[in-house]
């Protein structure tokens, strides 16, 4: 067996954008047929590429990676001998109680890989050129979605379509988590259904909370589902910033943060999840292939009156918060002394 063969394995997933994780033996008591430092590359499927010990150790391993996969979260565990099978957490390890010949015990690191999360932006703006390069730097791949659009005027994007009929855009992309539609006036009610199209968790508008009434109004008129519609965050961004956005930029880092605090939500929630389900009883039965985080869907949370942008909370702050959301400038740039919701 090749020891190396793990890194070839994982570098094919990563190139897929396939979740998988990383096995680390740490430390083990003799008779073990591992050693400290083995490691392999483990999918939720259950498939091991590597070496992290026998037959004993694998069932356990395999139900910490789905575990692990699912909240992103890494995880000691030790597989220690036991009389029958059991599990408990004990400080910051999961131990396995099992009932193995071998009497040996192992101690493992499990370290999960998920794909980078997608980011949809649709329209060809300056804010929408904004958040194509800022996105990728907070890790996000950016799909971008424009009539007429050219890869090259997005050099930070992942994917770009050059179309925005709803059912192209969603036969090309499927079911995204997050999408911005930043229009700003061009093609935006096109923009709009081609974000429902994708069915999201979270769909931020980059226009006034009066621009956006009208817009939803017009797509539920129109046939669209009315409790999607009103699910649009229009103005999208995040309140209390205290940068009162004005140019592109500003208003792009106002709604990325928007999008990162949404993203974290779900992430403290699968975290939170996780720690429920370790407190309860384990279930008697096999437990199925647990579904990544970012896929799962959740009710997307309305958007709430917008506020002025001078407030005194940092940035840090608000992107921590579920706060109010932040209208945004019809133009590029606002008067000083009114609020950024135009």
């Amino acid at each position: 067996m090749n020891p190396q063969a793990w890194l070839d394995t994982a570098h094919a997933l990563h190139q897929r954008q396939q979740p998988f994780a990383l096995v680390t033996v740490l430390r083990v008591t003799p008779p073990t047929s591992a050693k400290p430092g083995d490691k392999a590359v483990v999918t939720a499927d259950g498939q091991i590429h590597g070496w992290i010990g026998g037959g004993c150790a694998q069932p356990a391993v395999v139900k910490t990676v789905r575990a692990a996969l699912s909240d992103g979260q890494a995880r000691s565990i030790r597989i220690s001998p036991a009389e029958e099978s059991r599990e408990q957490q004990l400080s910051d390890v999961l131990e396995f109680g099992m009932a193995c010949h071998s009497g040996g015990t192992l101690e493992l690191f499990i370290d999960p890989v998920l794909p980078l999360a997608s980011l949809t932006v649709l329209g060809d703006s300056p804010v929408a050129r904004a958040l194509c390069d800022l996105a990728p730097r907070v890790g996000f791949a950016v799909n971008l979605v424009a009539q007429g659009a050219e890869a090259r005027d997005f050099a930070a994007a992942s994917r770009v379509l050059a179309f925005d009929e709803a059912s192209e855009v969603a036969q090309q992309l499927g079911a995204q988590a997050w999408v911005v539609v930043a229009t700003q006036g061009r093609r935006d009610m096109q923009a709009l259904k081609a974000a429902l199209a994708l069915q999201p968790r979270r769909t931020w508008l980059v226009a006034s909370a009066r621009k956006g009434a009208v817009l939803k109004e017009s797509l539920t008129a129109g046939g669209e589902d009315a409790s999607r519609v009103q699910a649009i965050v229009a103005p999208a961004g995040l309140a209390g910033m205290g940068i009162g956005p004005q140019t592109p930029e500003e208003i792009a880092l106002a709604v990325l943060a928007a999008v990162v605090a949404a993203k974290r939500a779900d992430v403290n929630d699968a975290v939170a999840g996780a720690l429920h389900d370790m407190a309860s009883p384990a279930p008697s039965a096999p437990a199925a292939a647990l579904t990544p985080a970012a896929s799962r869907p959740t009710t997307p949370a309305t958007a709430s009156a917008p506020s002025c942008c001078g407030s005194a909370k940092t940035a840090a702050t608000a992107a921590l918060a579920a706060a109010p959301q932040v209208a945004q400038p019809a133009a590029v740039a606002a008067p000083k002394s009114s609020c950024c919701g135009g």
